[in-house]
């Protein structure tokens, strides 16, 4: 049987994670001012670093979530350490503090993390997080398009081309634009540009969505799918969209939980008697930022 132990007798290693490398802080029981390594980010680098220690599993790790994914994460659990991944958002700083450094995280994550003020992120498996990967490459493709879409716009409202028949990016308006025809050559082409770059954008966001219905019905994420369905307006890109992000519905307490998660919280200016509420945050009551 595993023997038990407290957060006071494990090794913490709190890491700052960059690119090329991995800024460690080692706090060991009764110690209170860590020691720092710095390491090279990569997988023969943080395995020679982890084998100095003679138990792996007395190792508690934590780094926070960014751009770097969660590789260092299944890596680690992959050699028996315990890994938390930690929301930047809610890692505790002082309000005095005007000083960054990797040194200086790595040593603010190491204290944090024994004395558990930090929150941790629930880490999608593999498959689930590509999954999302393709989800959110669709809403790139969406973003390029309405970018497209702007230039054309621009284009036209420069050369006095102005549309004055209502909503925009109808049948009617692209029958328009498409109709549109100017007496210099230059011109033209850079119109013809446009038209080709808005046509390819809509076949590409044509070929994702054909890839997300396929996915909307097959593991790890079709059943969730299937039951947000079941919701008026929730239609199966939506659901599984949804199902992606959030993908752990458990770790919402309540529907304001998720709200504030979300983005779906006014912003509030408040002091004294005085209460003032705006539009909503996007970025949630607790700013938890997507990853």
């Amino acid at each position: 049987m595993a023997s038990v132990t407290s957060p006071a007798e494990r090794i913490h290693l709190g890491m700052d994670t960059s690119m090329n490398a991995i800024v460690v802080g080692v706090l060991r029981p009764g110690e209170e001012i860590p020691t720092v390594d710095r390491i090279f980010n990569d997988e023969p680098s943080i395995r020679r670093f982890v084998g100095r220690f003679a138990d792996r599993r007395m190792l508690s790790a934590c780094y926070e979530a960014g751009p770097g994914g969660y590789d260092l994460y299944r890596l680690l659990s992959s050699m028996g350490v315990d890994c938390d991944v930690v929301a930047p958002s809610r890692v505790p700083k002082g309000s005095a503090d005007r000083v960054k450094t990797d040194r200086r995280d790595a040593i603010r994550l190491t204290r944090l993390h024994r004395a558990g003020e930090l929150t941790t992120i629930r880490v999608p498996t593999p498959a689930e997080e590509a999954v999302r990967d393709l989800v959110r490459a669709r809403g790139d493709v969406l973003d390029d398009r309405k970018r497209t879409q702007q230039r054309l716009n621009a284009l036209l409202l420069r050369h006095g081309r102005i549309w004055r028949g209502g909503s925009k990016w109808t049948l009617t308006h692209r029958q328009w634009v498409n109709g549109q025809v100017f007496d210099e050559a230059a011109l033209n082409q850079a119109l013809a540009t446009y038209r080709g770059g808005l046509q390819a954008r809509e076949v590409e966001l044509a070929a994702v969505e054909a890839e997300l219905d396929e996915w909307a019905a097959k593991a790890p994420l079709a059943d969730t799918v299937a039951r947000l369905g079941a919701y008026r307006g929730i239609g199966q890109l939506t659901g599984l969209t949804l199902a992606a992000e959030v993908v752990d519905w458990r770790r919402f307490a309540s529907a304001r939980a998720f709200m504030g998660f979300c983005g779906l919280v006014p912003s509030e200016y408040s002091s004294g008697e005085r209460t003032h509420r705006g539009h909503i945050t996007k970025a949630g009551s607790w700013g938890c930022a997507r990853r």
